[in-house]
């Protein structure tokens, strides 16, 4: 008995110890992996905390190779959101090596009630913030999240939640309203990767992407005749490059369909898997996608003010 007593005092000091070196592991900061997560959870967050972004404007996602400051802020945050459901693509690993930890880390794509998601149910589509009714839904996940980070600041994390989801609601009244100015007929939407799957679902829209769901997938010769020749049966008006995807297959399609009489011009640069330029109003969510509607609506054939429905798009 008295080995045990010995014992006992330098168990609790290891106990001790343990919690320690757990406390000093953790900075506190909120982590998120791209920028549409990163401005919600701030727009919610306000000045409470402090959240840092990894991916940042026109990076694509599903190919970046984080560094090793990435991995040790990761390893070290207070609470990490990711999308999930594959996007973070190289990432991924080290995402699931914390949640194996038991740390606080939310996929915010998954798991989200009332959402059916595109795609093979192995690899389904990530792109949900291209309906913004289904973003509404993850800005309320979100928040759940930083109160029970948090709950000392449950009311501030509602109040500005509340505040929030009303200019999702605006924001989801205007692109309602400028999709059904395009004439039916004219509602195609080709870009060079596959991520407006949600947001032609939402909105009736036909949707084609030159490449899969993930840009890591090339698009092959037959990939771009095809979609040539669709270009030419429809007498599609235009194209549309992304600010994370490079041009060279846009370019190729466009070449095919010139070769075969047809014309088409790009319709503008869209904003699929980053945002734009940070301090922007296109560096924002709500900015983003307004950019996004107002732009489609006006290459397809709609009518829609140029500088979008708050008026802050630049040209």
């Amino acid at each position: 008995m008295k080995w045990l007593l010995t014992l006992l005092p330098a168990f609790f000091l290891s106990i001790s110890c343990t919690k320690k070196k757990e406390a000093a592991a953790t900075d506190g900061s909120i982590i998120t992996t791209i920028g549409m997560i990163a401005n919600v959870t701030r727009e919610i967050a306000g000045e409470q905390q402090e959240v840092i972004n990894l991916i940042g404007e026109g990076v694509d996602p599903h190919g970046h190779k984080p560094l090793k400051s990435e991995v040790d802020r990761i390893q070290k945050a207070g609470l990490v959101f990711y999308n999930g459901l594959m996007l973070e693509g190289k990432m991924g690993s080290i995402l699931t090596s914390r949640k194996e930890k038991g740390k606080p880390i939310f996929a915010v794509a998954e798991g989200l009630e009332g959402v059916s998601l595109i795609g093979d149910p192995a690899h389904p589509d990530p792109h949900l913030w291209m309906d913004i009714s289904i973003w509404a839904k993850v800005a309320t996940a979100i928040e759940s999240h930083l109160s029970q980070f948090d709950p000392s600041k449950k009311a501030h994390y509602a109040a500005r939640l509340s505040a929030y989801q009303e200019s999702l609601s605006e924001l989801q009244s205007y692109a309602l309203m400028a999709f059904g100015t395009i004439p039916v007929d004219q509602r195609i939407l080709v870009t060079a990767h596959d991520a407006f799957s949600y947001l032609g679902k939402a909105y009736g829209i036909e949707v084609r992407g030159i490449q899969g769901i993930s840009t890591e997938s090339e698009a092959g010769n037959k990939d771009i005749n095809d979609l040539v020749t669709y270009l030419v049966e429809k007498k599609i008006p235009a194209i549309f490059v992304e600010s994370s995807v490079p041009k060279k297959s846009v370019q190729a399609v466009i070449e095919g369909a010139a070769q075969k009489g047809h014309q088409v011009k790009i319709g503008g640069t869209l904003f699929s898997d980053a945002m734009g330029p940070a301090g922007s109003y296109e560096g924002t969510y709500i900015g983003m996608m307004d950019h996004n509607i107002t732009t489609i609506t006006n290459a397809l054939g709609g009518d829609v003010p140029p500088n979008g429905f708050q008026g802050k798009l630049r040209h």
